[in-house]
């Protein structure tokens, strides 16, 4: 099981991560992006998938280096 992290705090709101892989991603409200059924750990937000699918171009896209796969 793979983790996505997101740490919603440094997100700038490009919507980079939304572009590539809109399946896990969408822009908020608040102007940053969110990880579409991620659960709030802190002040990060977490989702565990099987496969990481297209999360692996939205982590090498972002420009503010905050969503991590583990």
């Amino acid at each position: 099981m793979a983790k996505i992290i997101h740490e919603v705090e440094k997100c700038i709101g490009c919507g980079a991560c939304s572009a590539v892989c809109p399946d896990f991603w969408k822009m908020g409200n608040d102007g940053k992006s969110h990880l579409k059924g991620g659960k709030k750990k802190g002040k990060n937000e977490v989702l565990e998938v099987k496969d990481v699918k297209c999360n692996k171009d939205a982590e090498n896209t972002c420009p503010a280096q905050c969503i991590h796969l583990k």
